[in-house]
Parts: C-alpha cells; sequence; structure tokens
C-alpha cells in the first residue's frame, strides 16, 4: 500500500506524511518502522520492503524521503511500483515537484496522492470547469485526469467535478436516443456536442458509466470512500 505527498510545500507535506505514520503506529504498535533517502538507499532492502513482514505477521512501515533526487533509485522504485502498490507493508512517501509521467503511474496505484503547494509568490490561476467535459466527451483519459488536477488545485470540490461530468454524460444519453435538441430536451449547442462525443463511447459503455456515477455519489456520502479518491480512480478507468 502506497501513500504519495509531494509538491513544493515540502513542511505541510511533510507533516501530513508524520500524522500518517504516528497514526498507524498507534493502530498497530508492533509494526516495524523503516526509512529510505537517498544516503541509505539499497534496492535489495527495497525488495525485501516490498514482499517481506515482522514477526508474527505484523506489517512493515516504510517511510521514504526524497528519494527521486536519485535518478537510479527513481527508475528502480518505479519499475517496482505495481508490486509496492499491492504490498501489505505501508508505504508513505514524501518527495518534492515531479514530472506528469511519473505522477500519473503513481496515481494508478497509490492509496492516496495529495499535493501541497506552496502558497508563497503563487497566484491562483482561474479555471474553466467546462474543459473537463470535452475532454471526457473525447475519452481523453490523460488530459482529463490533468485537468482533474488543475480543477482541485483551482479550489474546485469533488461534488462540483462530479456533477459537471454527470451533466455532460447525461446529455450524450439523451442525444443517443433523441434526433434533435429540442427533443432531447437541452441547448443546440449541448445537444451538437454530446453527439460529436458519442463516436467514442458504446450505449452499453455510457449506461454503465452512469451507474457507477450515482453509486459513487451515494457511497461517497455514506463514507464508504473518500470522495476524491474514488472520482479520480472512475477517470483513470476511462
Amino acid at each position: 500500500m502506497l501513500y504519495f505527498f509531494y509538491g513544493s510545500d515540502k513542511d505541510t507535506a511533510r507533516e501530513k506524511a508524520n500524522a500518517l505514520i504516528e497514526a498507524l503506529r498507534k493502530k498497530k504498535p508492533d509494526a516495524e518502522l523503516f526509512r529510505i533517502d537517498t544516503e541509505n538507499w539499497n534496492e535489495a532492502k527495497l525488495q525485501e520492503l516490498t514482499a517481506g513482514q515482522g514477526l508474527f505477521n505484523n506489517s512493515y512501515i516504510v517511510q521514504i524521503v526524497s528519494l527521486f533526487e536519485n535518478k537510479e533509485a527513481k527508475e528502480i522504485f518505479l519499475d517496482r511500483l505495481e508490486e509496492i502498490g499491492a504490498s501489505p507493508n505501508v508505504f508513505i512517501m514524501l518527495e518534492g515537484e515531479i514530472d506528469k509521467k511519473t505522477l500519473l503511474a503513481i496515481t494508478e496505484v497509490a492509496e492516496k496522492v495529495q499535493l501541497f503547494e506552496s502558497k508563497e509568490g503563487k497566484k491562483k490561476e482561474d479555471f474553466n470547469i467546462f474543459s473537463l467535459t470535452d475532454a471526457f466527451g473525447r475519452r481523453d483519459k490523460k488530459n482529463l485526469w490533468v485537468l482533474y488536477q488543475k480543477a482541485f488545485a483551482s479550489g474546485a470540490v469533488p461534488e462540483e467535478i462530479h456533477g459537471i461530468l454527470f451533466w455532460q454524460l447525461k446529455s450524450m444519453l439523451v442525444a443517443s436516443t433523441a434526433k434533435t435538441a429540442g427533443e432531447a430536451g437541452v441547448a443546440p449547442f449541448v445537444f451538437t456536442k454530446a453527439k460529436s462525443f458519442l463516436k467514442n463511447y458504446t450505449e452499453e459503455e455510457l449506461k454503465k458509466l452512469s451507474s457507477k456515477f450515482v453509486t459513487l455519489y451515494h457511497d461517497a456520502h455514506r463514507g464508504v470512500h473518500d470522495f476524491e479518491i474514488a472520482l479520480e480512480r472512475l477517470i483513470l478507468t476511462l
């Protein structure tokens, strides 16, 4: 299991990571704690901690700090990413700013990914949340995921993003069975765009996605899962 904290606000990210470690140690007081950084990096040790467990099957807690500053260590870690994500041991990783390709790979296997950006000298950019609907309609998973991250950075909340994507999905569903915008009950521009997106999804896929969106919303509000993480994972399955 992997928790990944990153960004330019290293102090806040470190506090969050340390708080998680303390919470885990309270739940599992017998779990052994290990720390890996660029100074004590060892491929064999990483392999051992990924696959192994302590005495009496107590899992390890592995704190990894700024490992990606070592290019070789980063490559090996990413090669073992799926194993780390599936490991019975808990990996809590703290990094600075990272490239999008690496972030996407980590997001696909991590239990949680959280960005911490320094607010000093940084102006919040305006973000058009409707840009998400075009990427969703085109089934451009990579761009949709990037826009998803930007939406949160601009202050959007999961309900807002879920709502705008579900609106686009419903527009595509009604457009699939209607001949005109009037029959569909939507604006001509919305109808035309929804029609153009239908080539990217089958009707069955749209119906299944609709069911997933509804279930995700209700489960998140019942506390079954974290809304932000669950919505991100749904996006990554497109």
